[in-house]
């Protein structure tokens, strides 16, 4: 139906960092146009960097929760994303996507660097994350 949503599951490995920001992305720019699910191959819960950078952009995912994807199968959804190479490995085909997409983003998740240096990756991939979602949503609801 034309009304009905547009149904994006994101996935990546960890369903930490990359794939709850595109989930919040998508879901705050897509509003009522969508329906958002986000999960990983391994997840490890949502990183508190992740919800912090995303509040600043004014984006709360504080509520999100790290799923395993075995969760969706057997879901319908118009479109699988995989942001992450190793999620895209793991799921290369997911059972009831239409279509599936592959666009993988750096892990901003660097535990050798300080909370200032790890913020700034985190803000950067962020903004990347959100320009693709909006290039994404533009190209998918018009």
């Amino acid at each position: 139906m034309a009304d009905d949503p547009l149904r994006i599951l994101v996935i990546c490995t960890g369903n930490r960092a990359r794939s709850q920001m595109a989930h919040g992305w998508l879901r705050a720019l897509g509003g009522e146009r969508v329906a958002i699910s986000s999960a990983g191959t391994e997840p490890k819960g949502v990183h508190p960097l992740a919800i912090r950078v995303m509040a600043e952009a004014g984006i709360d995912i504080s509520e999100h929760t790290s799923d395993h994807v075995d969760r969706y199968v057997g879901d319908e959804f118009d479109l699988v994303l995989t942001v992450c190479d190793a999620a895209r490995e793991s799921c290369p085909v997911f059972p009831g996507a239409r279509r599936s997409l592959h666009r993988s983003f750096e892990d901003p998740d660097y535990p050798e660097l300080s909370e200032s240096e790890l913020t700034a990756v985190f803000r950067r991939i962020r903004d990347e994350i959100g320009e693709f979602s909006r290039e994404l949503l533009r190209r998918e609801l018009g």
